[in-house]
């Protein structure tokens, strides 16, 4: 007997074929494909998925989960949309290795505006212990990268500089440490201190380690490095030619808001491609972006970590030569949405504008901005309002992009993305505007990431497989999350499995914690 059939749907295995008729039945953790007449096979639970889609769970390649679902396990915003799996530890900005405890309670504090927080006394330091601590315990899988900001402060501090040779040897270990333990690659924020103070030489020497693990290179590109549109990527491209491994963009669609920006990066990718490295690309189908606020900082501040920084901007002198930085004196804020705040004077703030929040504060864009970064230690969300939604959908029709939600968990003014990527490409770009089609959106979902990634058994309906399983209804899939009203749940998912476990059942949860850390390797 089976644990669970679903029957009567249209499957669609994940490969980018048109949906069969078939029934999946879940045994444990694992799944069957039953044709034909199976009406007499026996089950415990039966779920009848007539007139909807059945389809493997997805998988999100850009999740900004890595401490928020340990204070939030249900991660109801993401596996509500179908979400089953989640790669963490991107942007450069993860948590293990950390070797000094005092240095993870202040990337921690750092990241507080991107990443939330983990409850109390949950801490850890090598890639094993992180993993531990998730496993068994969250509603839904996560695969692990290593961030290139703790190898380098694990290696060599906070500070602005190159590693000398006994430094750059102390990363090159930890890396292949981390992957001996389960990671799968590496990642780069190259716009996020100390992770930024890497050269491309420097990344090509780390990545070329966990290549030989068969790791991927992830970046968050390098935004204002030369002419700030091909330039980043390039780099990131170079990276991979001249270490050899896959290389994954991070967000493609951001920091390119200009009419026609897709062109020359695709062609690029293309061109590199052609000649034999691998590169793929998540997007998320939104104009928001959004980040910690404390990224509108510009890189040369965060020298010497921390501590430093907080007492920099705490002096008037300092402020002023902030002020004149060009980046700085570039800034648009009537563009950024300010969100996360927790003082009862600045709830006031909340899913403002920043530049509502320098007139209700009467304080000049630095002050502000200083200010209330110490007042709420450093917990605060900015979104980003200035995206074009033609290149979203250029980035998101090209065969090598897949999902990549990039979803900040925290605040009450999230971008409409925390609850709706998944559902919007589904009902949106291929019920609405028929810019995908299903075969191929639910491949971008699933298959396609699961290959990048190199996970070996999830991302395709078929026999001995993990059970990550959506069921929903295409007529009615759809996102109501919106800019001013983002906590919505979506619309039309019924059913999503997490390893055999019915995390939602009738488009509630469950509250079942049936994910895993998933180890490379393993």
């Amino acid at each position: 007997m089976y644990d669970l059939i679903i029957r009567n749907g249209r499957v669609y295995d994940g490969t980018g074929n048109d949906w069969i008729k078939a029934d999946v039945a879940v045994t444990g953790d694992s799944l069957t494909l039953l044709r034909g007449n199976t009406t007499e096979v026996p089950a415990a639970r039966t779920i009848d998925a007539s007139g909807k889609v059945v389809c493997p769970g997805f998988i999100d390649m850009h999740a900004h989960s890595g401490l928020v679902i340990l204070s939030q396990p249900r991660h109801e915003p993401k596996v509500r949309q179908g979400i089953t799996t989640e790669m963490i530890g991107v942007d450069g900005n993860s948590y293990a290795p950390m070797l000094e405890t005092e240095d993870l309670e202040h990337f921690i504090d750092l990241n507080a505006g991107l990443d939330g927080r983990p409850p109390e006394g949950v801490r850890w330091s090598t890639v094993d212990e992180y993993l531990d601590v998730l496993d068994r315990k969250i509603a839904v899988n996560v695969a692990y990268i290593m961030g290139n900001s703790p190898l380098r402060i694990s290696a060599m501090g906070w500070d602005d500089r190159r590693p000398t040779e006994v430094e750059a040897r102390k990363q090159l270990d930890l890396v292949a440490r981390g992957m001996e333990e389960g990671a799968w690659g590496i990642s780069t924020g190259l716009t996020y201190p100390p992770g930024s103070f890497a050269t491309t030489e420097e990344l090509i020497e780390l990545s070329k380690v966990a290549d030989r693990y068969g790791g991927i290179y992830v970046t968050h590109v390098r935004f204002t490095l030369g002419d700030r549109h091909v330039d980043p990527i390039r780099e990131a491209l170079d990276i991979g030619t001249g270490s050899g491994i896959p290389v994954h963009i991070s967000h493609f669609n951001s920091g390119w808001p200009f009419p026609g920006a897709h062109r020359k990066l695709l062609a690029l990718v293309d061109e590199r491609r052609s000649a034999g490295l691998q590169v793929t690309a998540d997007v998320y189908p939104y104009i928001y972006s959004s980040t910690r606020l404390e990224s509108q900082l510009p890189d040369w501040a965060h020298d010497g970590g921390m501590p430093k920084l907080i007492e920099r901007m705490a002096d008037e002198a300092w402020r002023t030569k902030l002020a004149a930085d060009p980046d700085m004196r570039r800034r648009d804020p009537s563009k950024t949405i300010l969100a996360n705040f927790s003082l009862a004077k600045n709830k006031k703030l909340e899913g403002k504008t920043f530049a509502d929040a320098m007139d209700i504060l009467n304080k000049s864009l630095v002050d502000t901005l200083c200010d209330l970064l110490l007042e709420e230690n450093f917990n605060l969300v900015q979104i980003g309002t200035n995206g074009n939604s033609v290149n979203v959908r250029r980035f998101l029709e090209h065969p090598t992009t897949m999902l990549g939600s990039d979803a900040l968990l925290i605040g009450e003014a999230v971008s409409p993305r925390t609850y709706g990527a998944a559902p919007t490409m589904l009902g949106d770009l291929v019920r609405e505007e028929g810019l995908l089609t299903m075969a191929d959106c639910i491949r971008k979902l699933t298959s396609l990431p699961a290959q990048t990634l190199g996970l070996p058994d999830r991302g395709l309906l078929r026999d001995g497989y993990k059970a990550d399983i959506v069921v929903f209804d295409a007529a009615t899939v759809s996102s109501p999350a919106t800019i001013d009203n983002p906590k919505q749940f979506p619309v039309g998912i019924e059913y999503v499995l997490v390893n055999g476990t019915v995390v939602v059942d009738r488009g509630e949860h469950t509250g079942a914690l049936a994910g895993r850390a998933l180890r490379r390797g393993a």
